[in-house]
């Protein structure tokens, strides 16, 4: 994905003229880059190497900093919590319980208002600029949808994408009515209990389970 038009489409209102004080912080430098070349490039097209040359480091000083590029891209976006890295944590936990999992881990996070904050402008960039929302799609498609079709799909279907993206919209619609909208009293509810009414949702969706589910919330 390229476009000489879209440079200003950078997830979470980061403009690439807002590092130019710190040119001497080598890894606001490096930053920097990355969301030139993210908002250029798209992130599938991006690689380490690429973000390396723009800002005029050695490759290996890029990992000094940098794990791997979903960490270079979600820093660069100023998300406050990593998806693929929060998904790695839950999938190492019983599967039975990754819904429930995925839902407190995220509400946990985003009841910090800064944090409520970051996740809130980052969507609301992506629904205002396509091709941020491009940008932002390909991230989450490789970085943490494949890897949720992946685990379920040997046991739950050949639909594991489908239901991946489902269990996504179950989330991000849960983000925007608690801390975009407010709505009451989905807004002040206890973790515990959106987590015992949502998380058996998610993972009734990524699990492709309708009668557990059932079971679950009957309880």
């Amino acid at each position: 994905m390229a476009g000489s038009g879209h440079e200003d489409a950078e997830l979470g209102g980061r403009r690439r003229g807002r590092r130019r004080a710190a040119r001497g912080d080598t890894r606001s430098m490096i930053l920097e880059a990355a969301t030139a070349e993210f908002s250029a490039h798209g992130y599938d097209a991006v690689s380490m190497r690429a973000v390396a040359r723009r800002a005029g480091v050695d490759p290996a000083l890029l990992h000094h900093y940098f794990d791997d590029k979903a960490a270079l891209f979600t820093e660069s976006i100023g998300a406050p919590v990593r998806p693929d890295r929060v998904l790695a944590e839950v999938l190492r936990g019983p599967r039975d319980q990754v819904g429930e999992a995925l839902v407190r881990i995220l509400l946990t996070t985003l009841d910090s208002e800064p944090a409520q904050g970051r996740v809130l402008g980052i969507i609301a960039t992506a629904l205002r600029q396509p091709f941020a929302a491009g940008i932002l799609r390909q991230f989450l498609v490789r970085e943490v949808l494949h890897q949720v079709a992946q685990e379920f799909g040997d046991d739950a279907g050949d639909d594991g994408e489908l239901r991946a993206t489902l269990a996504a919209s179950q989330i991000v619609g849960l983000i925007v009515a608690r801390y975009g909208l407010r709505v009451e009293p989905l807004a002040s509810a206890p973790v515990d209990e959106l987590v015992r009414r949502v998380g058996p949702v998610i993972q009734w969706h990524l699990a492709g389970d309708p009668e557990g589910i059932a079971a679950r919330t009957d309880d």
